[in-house]
């Protein structure tokens, strides 16, 4: 099933960024896109994501036109389908750990998975204030809200940033696993080839155009 369609997007911010980019995006899919900084890989993953709207095209998502959908309908669809995992974890700092994930239980009437927690390595952290997590205890926490959820598409902009090379190793791997499962997809923003190659196509944001490489 198509989950997301981009279609001739286009935008500018402060100079053009990127134009005439189109692909998508099916069920147990992944799509890495990789660039040198300042190539707007980050801008498009906001714009296919809803928080952005682009200059020109269109973005559909579950065959749905983004831009022609009632406000009630993208507030369902980002509540309960869209998990956006940023560099920017965007927990609630006043919020225990377990409080920030509860938030995705009571939203999305999921159980919080105690196996997630010991995957994540974060069950032990689960009743800090968030201040007092580590920046990498922050991303996994950050990662296991999303998932808490299980949305249909997971955006992804440098998820494992933040982690150490083992840890980000076994992060993916429950993503990809995830996947798999629930028949979602995953678009992802990285600097790492080596990661970049594990998604089933890989493009690259160079010279205003998106190019597919894999």
């Amino acid at each position: 099933m198509n989950l997301l369609s981009a279609k001739n997007l286009s935008h500018t911010f402060e100079y053009k960024l990127f134009s005439d980019v189109s692909f998508e995006l099916q069920e147990k899919e992944s799509i890495a896109i990789i660039g040198m900084s300042g190539s707007g890989k980050s801008t498009l993953l906001h714009i296919l994501s809803t928080l952005l709207k682009p200059d020109a095209g269109s973005v559909w998502l579950f065959k749905e036109e983004v831009a022609k959908m009632k406000q009630k309908r993208l507030a369902e669809i980002k509540r309960h389908d869209l998990g956006l995992i940023f560099q920017s974890h965007y927990l609630f700092n006043g919020f225990s750990a377990y409080e920030n994930l509860e938030v995705a239980e009571i939203l999305s009437h999921n159980k919080i998975d105690k196996q997630l927690l010991e995957r994540l390595q974060i069950q032990d952290v689960m009743h800090q204030k968030v201040t007092q997590l580590s920046g990498g205890q922050q991303q996994r926490v950050s990662i296991a809200r999303v998932l808490t959820k299980q949305p249909r598409i997971i955006f992804a902009d440098e998820p494992t940033g933040n982690l150490d090379s083992e840890t980000a190793h076994e992060v993916m791997d429950l993503f990809f696993e995830y996947m798999q499962q629930k028949k979602a997809g995953m678009i992802l923003v990285t600097h790492d080839n080596e990661l970049a190659l594990r998604c089933s196509k890989v493009y690259k944001l160079e010279e205003k155009s998106l190019k597919q490489i894999k």
